[in-house]
């Protein structure tokens, strides 16, 4: 008997996302009976807006919603999505030029398959979301790590990317607000690696998931308003998700040139076809909508990060840069390293995040999963009294 023909080898080699991982684990631990307290999932704990919901139920009245619908999106979420562009993003786009994906990660896949070619390098400022690599190796590119430690905010320099370019390089990933670090590139910073990037025609991915996510009086600055020549070579990826708390309805979208929404959505065509219309109606409330919901959401979060910062700075050992975006702090965790906690002695952060799930039943995402060992990401989208007391476990455990 003939053995069975092997799996594809390119998905053996794709690692599960450490992530969603770490937030199964604790999700299971809770199930048991454990009192853990997750840090892990980037997921808002609120409830999304009940005039999106409304919207959402209005559409399940609507035969229309219950049939196949243009593969790249609803004509009126596209333009919406365009003219949130243009408000956010500082670029003025034709709806034609979005496509609506389901979340924001087929936007990303999407984006890597539309401009990367085998054997093609993309530059990924790291510490990076645990995605892209992945998401790069399955359009056949080889990801080039560029690391940005606590001592540069984890903030690449032009300088550092030009040190890691070669002839193979074709595309950079761009993320301000960053995931998992929360680093915000000032206006500055932005337009000199747009510029840089122009110069030597490369492309652009640019995660502008968290751009309404910033504080202390901070704004993202988008990568084609930094560098309006840019758009040429650039594709936004974005979603409702962190914003507007819809992490589990699944609406994502890619912005870019003509030429390369073409491509794009030629295999959306055949790998999805269209997002969920009901869905798509869901978001296009959150769009054209009040944000008096959604600013209420960023002010917790700022709260809340304030909070955690300052508990997390009270422990010996760990260095904590203020973080500027999105939901999460990064601390840099060496100092704990080494050290004997509870009669074990972690040398990775690995290792410490297994003592703290352990020790404190606290669930936190180790440094490995973003890059470099010797840091912790630690989501603060959870509520205040949780948040406290998790931060209040880890300073017993490390007193």
């Amino acid at each position: 008997m003939t053995e069975r023909a092997p799996l594809s080898r390119k998905l053996s080699n794709i690692a599960e996302s450490a992530t969603l991982k770490v937030d199964a684990k604790a999700k299971a631990l809770k199930t048991a009976g454990k009192p853990v307290i997750s840090y892990a999932a980037g997921e808002p704990d609120f409830a999304t807006p009940q005039f999106v919901v409304n919207a959402a139920a209005e559409a399940l009245a609507d035969p229309a919603n219950y049939r196949y619908t243009p593969a790249a999106g609803l004509p009126e979420l596209r333009e919406a999505v365009a003219a949130k562009t243009l408000r956010d993003s500082g670029l003025e786009v034709s709806p034609s030029q979005v496509i609506v994906t389901n979340g924001g990660k087929q936007a990303v896949y999407q984006a890597f398959q539309t401009v990367v070619n085998p054997g093609d390098e993309v530059l990924l400022p790291a510490p990076y979301w645990t995605t892209y690599p992945e998401a790069i190796a399955l359009a056949d590119g080889t990801p080039v790590t560029v690391f940005a430690g606590a001592d540069q905010d984890y903030k690449v320099t032009v300088e550092q990317l030009e040190a890691a370019r070669t002839e193979r390089t074709t595309a950079l990933v761009f993320v301000s607000p960053s995931n998992p670090t929360g680093s915000v590139y000032t206006a500055e910073e932005t337009r000199a690696i747009g510029e840089w990037a122009v110069e030597h025609g490369i492309w652009i991915i640019s995660d502008e998931i968290y751009q309404n996510l910033t504080y202390e009086g901070v704004t993202a600055t988008s990568i084609v308003e930094a560098v309006p020549e840019a758009a040429a070579q650039t594709i936004l990826v974005n979603g409702v998700a962190k914003t507007y708390a819809m992490t589990g309805w699944r609406v994502g979208w890619m912005v870019g040139p003509a030429d390369a929404i073409k491509v794009a959505g030629n295999l959306q065509s055949h790998l999805s076809s269209n997002v969920n219309n009901v869905a798509q109606r869901g978001a296009i409330a959150a769009l054209a909508g009040p944000q008096t919901e959604a600013e209420q959401f960023r002010e917790a979060f700022d709260r809340r990060r304030q909070l955690i910062v300052s508990e997390l700075s009270k422990i010996d050992g760990v260095r904590v840069p203020n973080p500027l975006g999105a939901f999460y702090v990064y601390p840099d965790v060496q100092g704990l390293l080494g050290r004997s906690w509870g009669g074990v002695t972690p040398t990775t952060s690995l290792e410490l995040a297994d003592l703290i799930l352990e020790q404190a039943e606290v669930a936190v995402v180790p440094g490995e999963a973003f890059g470099p060992s010797g840091y912790l990401r630690l989501s603060y989208a959870l509520a205040d009294d949780a948040l406290l007391e998790g931060v209040q476990r880890l300073q017993r455990l490390f007193s």
